[in-house]
């Protein structure tokens, strides 16, 4: 029976592609890719000769039956631009109307970039939840983020050059000042991988190229935070300056990881 290939291919460096993998773009009669230009690449790379169509975000829906029909007589191989098709990637809907044809959809398994950054990190790995890449707009993002915030395991979200500071001034803003590993072009020739704290990553990161991978702390790793006089000075200078406890509080518990309780216990030691 025609199979349908998820494969995964290299987020970066070319010699990351798994034998099987290669064996299998060489055997399928037809290669659905994100990109046909970058696979291209890819194929020539190791003399694969092959018949490729586009498949992508804005084509996906009209060339789902197109590529179905072939589905019944040959195999065919689903590829993004790297990775894993179907995460944060097109395939999710060609996977789900295959299968519920009944025809076989098989995994390649290889490079990822979220379990490759999550791996060199340097936080614990667990657990962890994946959300893909944070909304274009502010409000947006802010409540994706505020929806992760008690979350006790890693989080990892993906993020462009150009939207890199505005992400990491709402990671501080809603998450407070937590621990990060900012991985840019993992497994390229200007690979980099950066550790340090959000506020310590706005300062470093100030004309960002390339694609980021973000490992941000999650609540349940954070270090017990202390209430230090610097914090108490901050509460003070709040209330000179007319804040309501409660904006204090809750501004501060997002800064320091404090609890609100013990925060809202300084607040009334200074009255």
């Amino acid at each position: 029976m025609p199979t349908l290939y998820v494969v995964a291919t290299p987020i970066g460096n070319l010699e990351d592609i798994s034998l099987r993998a290669l064996r299998t773009l060489r055997e399928v009669r037809l290669i659905a890719a994100e990109d046909t230009r970058r696979t291209r690449r890819l194929l020539n790379a190791y003399n694969i000769k092959a018949r490729l169509t586009s498949y992508h975000e804005r084509n996906k829906w009209t060339k789902l039956d197109y590529i179905l029909a072939c589905l019944e007589k040959d195999d065919v191989a689903l590829v993004s631009d790297a990775g894993m098709p179907g995460i944060s990637d097109p395939g999710y809907e060609l996977i789900l109307a295959t299968s519920k044809r009944g025809i076989p959809v098989v995994p390649i398994p290889g490079p990822s970039a979220v379990i490759t950054a999550l791996a060199v990190s340097g936080l614990p790995t667990d657990r962890f939840i994946y959300v893909g890449f944070l909304p274009r707009k502010a409000g947006e993002r802010q409540r994706l983020l505020e929806s992760v915030a008690g979350e006790a395991g890693t989080i990892i979200v993906l993020e462009t050059p150009h939207r890199l500071r505005a992400a990491l001034g709402d990671i501080r803003l809603v998450l407070g000042d937590r621990r990060i590993a900012i991985c840019r072009q993992l497994t390229k020739l200007h690979e980099e991988v950066f550790r340090g704290l959000v506020s310590q990553a706005l300062e470093y990161f100030t004309q960002p190229r390339g694609e980021f991978v973000l490992v941000i702390e999650g609540k349940g790793s954070r270090e017990k935070r202390q209430l230090t006089q610097d914090v108490e000075m901050k509460l003070h200078s709040m209330r000179q300056a007319g804040v309501t406890a409660r904006e204090a509080v809750a501004g501060l518990a997002r800064e320091t990881g404090l609890s609100k309780k013990e925060l809202y216990r300084a607040w009334l030691r200074l009255s």
